[in-house]
């Protein structure tokens, strides 16, 4: 996969603090060769960023880093903690004021192809050796497991066929009118299916070593992205 921009960034939202399954393949894929800049912009809800010494690795190895990496803190959609809750519509507004006061000093430096590696000191939920270890652990083995057994829908599901219309990933299917995660097929882990059913009747599956509280929680889709905006941008990407 070639690239004739001589600037290349990536924006992404943290997954397990770390880069997407998507965001990983799609560099492992791409050919920098014509690119004297390359930076990254990231998206998380508080916690620890590791994403951009994962990026360093696989750039690497085609003689690339970042110039600049960049972080910025948003709302969480990961309703599966117990004091996990939606942000609300002013948590909301005081967020997207800090990240555009912060978007005006990325410009420019993008712009100006400057360096920026600044050490995050800007996360907001402290963690420790151990516990960051296991998490990112976890994303690795969810990319090798593909979240075999991870989702599920309980009693309220209606068979409407949202939660297949915007797995990125095809892994979800509506076979009798209820969805299956395929388990030949990888997980993205956007957990759209999760925070966009209608019913909040799709669930993570508690665990012997966590257990999900999704089916007590709301949900949080993207406030400016509908499920129909996600489905026609996969069908799009798709006749392509």
């Amino acid at each position: 996969m070639n690239t004739n921009g001589d600037t290349v960034g990536f924006v992404f939202p943290i997954h397990g603090m770390t880069i997407p399954i998507p965001v990983k393949t799609f560099l492992m894929k791409l050919n920098l060769t014509s690119s004297d800049y390359v930076f990254a912009l990231a998206t998380r809800s508080g916690t620890k960023c590791f994403a951009f010494s994962k990026i360093d690795d696989l750039l690497k190895k085609k003689g690339k880093s970042l110039d600049s990496f960049f972080v910025l803190n948003m709302a969480s959609n990961n309703p599966k903690f117990k004091e996990w809750r939606p942000a609300t519509t002013e948590e909301m507004a005081n967020m997207e004021s800090e990240v555009q006061n912060r978007l005006d000093s990325v410009q420019n430096i993008i712009m100006n192809k400057g360096k920026h590696r600044v050490t995050d000191t800007e996360y907001i939920y402290p963690t420790n050796y151990l516990l960051e270890h296991l998490v990112l652990l976890g994303m690795t083995y969810a990319e090798f497991d593909g979240a075999k057994d991870y989702f599920y829908s309980h009693s309220k599901c209606v068979g409407c066929g949202t939660c297949e219309k915007v797995c990125l990933s095809k892994k979800i299917k509506i076979i009798d009118k209820k969805p299956v995660w395929q388990k030949n097929v990888k997980c993205y882990m956007c957990y759209a299916c999760l925070n966009y059913c209608p019913e909040r009747s799709v669930q993570i599956k508690s665990k012997w070593w966590m257990k999900s509280y999704t089916d007590e929680n709301e949900r949080y889709p993207h406030p400016y992205a509908t499920a129909g905006d996600i489905a026609g941008e996969k069908e799009r990407k798709a006749e392509k």
